[in-house]
């Protein structure tokens, strides 16, 4: 009989999952393992890519072990994108730590390059605007300030990668250096209308191209995971970055559909078809996905901290004891309080991208408690969101595109149904939660497999999806109204001027 599962790899910014899927979608084994997060300086945050490697090792074996290898027809792979990792390609040794997406080391680099008038270019070939977040500077940073990085990468001798790269190159036994189209569309060196590495953006970062992946569409063989890893050789056939994955894995298939992703940081994207939205609001335009070729774009808003303002409150705050401890003590709160929290602990991200913004309490009394502020830290991540779909709406409107009339959310957040309808009260929008909230995971399963012929087409992906619960606004315009123009105040005091 032809194997009938996939395993989806989910290496995320916290942790390191497997997840392996049966035939129809459904989640049938997992294991997991925290990942260990490095601070060496004021706005740094560093993983060990050798780590990475061996817990996705641990955790891909110890999901299959009982279903067994011989189920398995393919690897999916969704990662934390613009996560960035240089390494020897002879030896597979790391010359760095990873460079974690969250990392703002770069912020003067970033704005040299926009005083200098690069901004306008980089927008326009990769649809990002010029910020730490991105993967290109953080190469840069690594080849100058790694002792002899960069002399060996003009060489040929380094291999840059996203997380993905990095995992099919370990994998494959060392022997496949690639990518997709959406990672690829991360690392402000990819030109998202030609479909392929720009030289000029390269020669402005001072990326040498011998360092970059193959890209390839999301669902493609990208290589053989080698038979020592799970005792028989298996496909990798499909790389999704985690937002992009979560987008499929919701079957947003159609310009208008949008979904938000609740997981460490917030990350929602609305599908804008054949149409590359140039965004006046300070979005990003990415690549959403590509099948055979013909890439579908999106417009994209990124927040930075959402899960995790709720680890905050508890590891350093010690607020909470555990992130399910959160729903109670917000219930509990005075609806009256008018305490706001912006979680700018590394700066802001979509609309404002503010680097230099740090996070602020305001509205507080002394009737002010622990169930307050942890109120205002959910909240906050509502208020974000609709920061950002307000903005998508204007910028599709523009574009004579239909805005988004719900939000399919997905992510650890959003088993929380008290935070569901804060989201859904905030925004005015229904709020549609699926039946498998693991969407990342799912997405990089169906991509996979599609490669391998257990789904034939997306229209079989949106057979799949399923509606848990839908959650509809019950508060009034005035209050919506009223409280947002509170959070907006709040974003001000937390900006530095």
């Amino acid at each position: 009989m032809a194997a009938t599962h996939i395993l989806s790899i989910d290496q995320g910014t916290t942790s390191s999952r497997a997840i392996v899927f049966d035939g129809a979608g459904s989640p049938v084994a997992s294991a997991q393992k925290e990942l260990a997060q490095h601070f060496p300086n004021d706005g740094w945050v560093e993983h060990d890519p050798v780590e990475i490697w061996n817990d996705t090792l641990a955790v891909c074996r110890e999901a299959i072990a009982d279903i067994g290898v011989s189920e398995i027809a393919g690897i999916g792979i969704t990662n934390q994108r613009e996560t960035t990792v240089v390494w020897d390609r002879a030896t597979g040794e790391p010359v760095y730590r990873a460079i974690v997406w969250q990392d703002r080391r770069t912020a003067d680099a970033c704005a040299a390059l926009k005083a200098d008038g690069h901004e306008a270019l980089f927008k326009q070939r990769t649809g990002l605007l010029l910020d730490p977040y991105f993967s290109g500077t953080k190469v840069a940073w690594i080849l100058d300030n790694v002792e002899g990085a960069r002399a060996r990468a003009e060489k040929g001798e380094l291999c840059f990668g996203t997380i993905d790269s990095w995992l099919v190159f370990n994998l494959t036994g060392k022997e496949v250096h690639a990518t997709d189209v959406t990672n690829a569309s991360r690392t402000l060196l990819f030109n998202i209308e030609t479909q392929d590495w720009d030289d000029e953006l390269l020669n402005i970062l001072r990326v040498p191209r011998d360092m970059l992946p193959r890209v390839l569409d999301p669902a493609a063989v990208f290589g053989t995971a080698v038979e020592q890893h799970f005792g028989a050789p298996v496909p990798v056939a499909g790389i999704l970055g985690d937002q992009q994955a979560a987008t499929v894995g919701q079957a947003c298939f159609a310009p208008g559909l949008m979904k938000s992703t609740y997981g460490t940081g917030c990350f929602a994207l609305v599908n804008t078809g054949e149409t590359k939205v140039d965004s006046a609001n300070r979005l990003l335009g990415t690549v959403a996905y590509r099948f055979g070729g013909k890439p579908t774009y999106a417009l994209e808003g990124s927040i930075f901290m959402a899960g995790a303002t709720v680890q905050w409150l508890r590891d350093k705050m010690g607020l909470i004891a555990s992130a399910q401890e959160s729903e109670a003590l917000a219930k509990e709160a005075d609806p009256a309080s008018n305490v706001y929290l912006v979680p700018a602990f590394t700066g802001l991200g979509a609309p404002y991208w503010d680097p230099h913004a740090r996070g602020t309490i305001v509205g507080m009394t002394r009737d002010t408690g622990r169930a307050e502020i942890v109120c205002a830290a959910l909240e906050a991540v509502a208020f974000q969101t609709r920061d950002l779909m307000d903005a998508m709406a204007d910028d599709m409107s523009r574009a004579g595109l239909t805005a988004p009339t719900e939000l399919r959310v997905d992510g650890g957040m959003v088993a929380n149904d008290w935070f569901c309808q804060v989201l859904a009260d905030t925004l005015g929008r229904p709020i549609a939660r699926p039946a498998v909230t693991e969407t990342t995971s799912l997405g990089a399963a169906f991509a996979a497999g599609l490669t391998v012929g257990l789904f034939k087409s997306t229209d079989d992906v949106e057979a799949i999806w399923q509606l848990d619960k839908t959650f509809d606004p019950q508060k009034p315009e005035d209050w919506r109204e009223g409280r947002y123009a509170g959070w907006q105040d709040a974003v001000r005091r937390a900006r530095v001027e």
